[in-house]
């Protein structure tokens, strides 16, 4: 990395390769300027890595190790706070190099807007690409409090780039009437309500292409993850969720960017969410390790 600035204290447990020798970068963007409820993803990624030395580095679901892959956690990219513009050009310049570097990106948010810039630095290199987004929301507004950039529009701004059939929604359950017209009676997006059952269907489909994978993480249901800064009651389990990981490692699927974002981590005094966040996490790299093309 030349270019951008990364500020680290410790890094994730098992993700202690050099950047020259990583397939799987790893970085956290703590913004959170256009959250509408509760802030505070801005300390996600800060709160994950102590947590992370609570678990192993195996995971049994997957039969994968992080000791058995080149793994780089860079730290956190240094944000001007403040002017949502040029937080929005530094987090895209700052993923543009990873990818520039045949690397994949897996970013922490920060809030849901993050995803903007970071898909659009892996989009201009695999212009052939589609997007799962797992979320609570449908953030296909076209404007949020006056403004077109904004966690409650992201999805709409990726739709803008991509178009019609390149966009597939999971475990959707809170939007406008106008949010769920767009994608379910006009078809411009792919969305499953309120569950992730027709995943693997939809993963059969995408074997062959390029994937930008976004988990917001209020996709699961509050009881079991309060930390976030918009619950909405009836989501997923982790063990529902759990699947969507074995299914990306059975078919082999090129992811060449993602992202993981909205834990809040002072919304939940008992760490757990923090803790859950730190479990996707390692499977999801392990899959993007796992399933690495360059």
């Amino acid at each position: 990395m030349k270019n951008n600035k990364f500020y680290q204290i410790n890094n994730f447990m098992g993700m202690n390769a050099k950047y020259e020798e990583a397939n799987v970068v790893v970085f956290g963007v703590g913004f959170d300027g256009t959250t509408s409820n509760r802030p505070g993803t801005r300390f996600a990624s800060s709160s994950m890595r102590p947590e992370f030395y609570g678990l192993e580095t195996y995971s049994p679901l997957l039969k994968l190790d992080l000791e058995d892959y080149k793994i780089c956690d860079i730290g956190d990219l240094e944000l001007s706070i403040g002017d949502t513009d040029k937080v929005l050009n530094e987090i895209y310049e700052g993923t543009k190099e990873i990818v520039k570097d045949n690397k994949i990106p897996l970013m922490i948010g920060g809030e849901h807007l993050v995803t903007l810039p970071s898909f659009k630095a892996v989009q201009e290199k695999y212009q052939d690409i589609h997007v799962l987004h797992f979320d609570a929301h449908t953030d296909l507004r076209e404007e949020y409090n006056n403004n077109k950039n904004s966690h409650a529009t992201v999805i709409k701004r990726i739709w803008d780039i991509v178009g019609d059939n390149r966009i597939f929604q999971f475990g959707i359950r809170s939007g406008t009437k106008e949010e769920f017209d767009f994608a379910l009676e006009n078809n411009h997006t792919y969305m499953e309500v309120e569950s992730i059952n027709t995943f693997e269907e939809i993963v059969k489909k995408l074997k062959n292409k390029n994937i930008y994978l976004t988990i917001d993480l209020d996709i699961l249901d509050p009881s079991i993850f309060s930390g976030t800064g918009t619950p909405e009651p009836g989501g997923v389990t982790y063990k529902e969720f759990q699947n969507i990981f074995t299914i990306l490692k059975k078919y082999n699927i090129k992811i060449v960017g993602c992202d993981m974002v909205e834990l809040s981590p002072d919304y939940d005094n008992t760490n757990v969410s923090t803790i859950t966040a730190c479990k996707i996490l390692r499977e999801l790299t392990l899959v993007l390790s796992n399933n690495y093309k360059e």
